[in-house]
């Protein structure tokens, strides 16, 4: 699955500025500081610094101004339906949610700094209080630095070919960008990440708490407030993971061999060990014509986590998340009747997973529909009705397949 919240915050937070960004003479005092600081990142990291990065302020507004073109440059009206469509099918977000709006409004508020990986250049809200600005423009001059080594837009592209490797790349960079700042900070008195978990535990769960700063992030849906902040803390801490490992040489190591997926990134465990995800073959649903393919892609380890936590809790989406191996979707449409069907395939790492998750995916449709009644059930299969259709829920073997909207002609 294309996360729509990460794709256009990776869009939003690297590409170039709105034109009509005028100077602000406070930006030499807080930009002047960017030689300086960079020697310091290229001691921590070994990555060098080939060439200075220009440095600007920009306003709230314009960034505002910006992200609303820059959704319409990155995604036309029918991806952000069908991105749309995805999240309320799988009960992510609600009935009534607009993506677009929602995104806008959500970096807006968050926006502190963004690097231009086009332009080569950083910039730094002029709202951005003074004592975060060192440490905002650490972590936008540690992009630069890997930008600098190894092409941030080319590391991207290369990512689009898997949804759940995108994220995992996002990880890379925002996660190495956030340790490369931490450790800048935690030197200042004399310490430093890589002999101090509690250290980095403690940094990586500073996104954690906005302490209702951000209205707007706390009033959005979980899959974006979790989806927003995995980059920074999970990435960071997979990071460290890396550094531990292979010492200066994993700040490189990550952009030469990236994770594949957000499992690799949860569970540095599997990156070591190369463990990929499996990518099952949907149910076939036998439509009658007049159906055509939407959208169709992959959903991660982060997405299974952040659904059953939804509907059934954080404890039992930490128990049970990490024994996913695989999925994939797709979105069928058929634009006459109004009908989508929705076609999922999971597949886990053993049987027993996939009963308990089986379970656990039943009682997430009958949570995420105001109608929810069944025709047959059985161990390992029901079939019902829910709000846009019939449904029909199977397990076999360590497989967990759904499908949902079928119209009413399909027994």
């Amino acid at each position: 699955m294309r996360l729509s919240i990460l794709f256009l915050f990776c869009a939003a937070a690297v590409a170039s500025p709105p034109r009509g960004t005028q100077p602000d003479p406070r930006a030499a005092v807080v930009c002047g500081q960017a030689n300086r600081i960079a020697a310091e990142l290229t001691e921590i990291t070994g990555l060098p610094l080939r060439h200075p990065v220009p440095c600007a302020f920009i306003t709230k507004d314009k960034i505002n101004e910006f992200l609303s073109k820059r959704v319409r440059e990155v995604a036309s009206p029918e991806e952000i339906r069908a991105e749309e469509l995805t999240l309320k099918k799988f009960g992510l977000v609600p009935p009534d949610f607009d993506l677009a709006q929602s995104t806008v409004d959500l970096l807006t508020e968050q926006a502190a700094a963004f690097y231009d990986y086009n332009k080569k250049k950083l910039f730094i809200t002029e709202t951005t209080p003074t004592d975060n600005q060192e440490p905002v423009l650490a972590h936008e001059l540690a992009h630069a630095l890997a930008d600098q080594s190894f092409d941030l837009a080319r590391f991207i592209k290369k990512g689009r070919k898997s949804d759940d490797g995108s994220t995992a790349r996002l990880a890379i960079m925002e996660g190495q960008a956030t340790w490369i700042m931490s450790e800048y900070l935690v030197r200042k008195n004399g310490q430093t990440l890589r002999d101090s978990p509690e250290l980095v535990a403690m940094m990586a769960n500073m996104g954690d708490s906005a302490n209702g700063q951000f209205p707007v992030f706390d009033k959005s849906p979980l899959y974006l407030r979790r989806s927003l902040i995995f980059p920074y803390t999970k990435g960071m801490l997979f990071q460290n993971a890396v550094v531990q490992r292979d010492h200066q040489f994993g700040f490189a190591e990550v952009f030469l061999h990236p994770p594949v997926s957000t499992q690799q990134i949860l569970h540095p465990e599997k990156y070591f060990a190369n463990v990929k995800p499996t990518e099952p073959d949907l149910p076939n649903p036998r439509l009658p014509r007049g159906y055509k393919g939407l959208v169709a892609g992959t959903f991660g380890e982060l997405e299974h986590n952040i659904l059953i936590e939804q509907y059934l809790g954080k404890q039992r989406a930490g128990e049970l998340a990490p024994h996913w191996r695989g999925a994939t979707f797709e979105l069928r449409e058929n634009k006459k009747l109004h009908r989508v069907v929705l076609l999922y395939a999971s597949q886990w790492d053993t049987e027993d997973a996939a009963r308990q998750y089986f379970a656990a995916y039943r009682q997430i449709l009958s949570k995420k529909w105001k109608t929810f009644s069944m025709e047959n059930e059985t161990a390992d299969s029901i079939t019902g009705t829910g709000d846009d259709g019939r449904f029909q829920l199977r397990r076999t073997g360590a497989l967990v397949t759904s499908m949902e909207g079928l119209p009413p002609e399909l027994h």
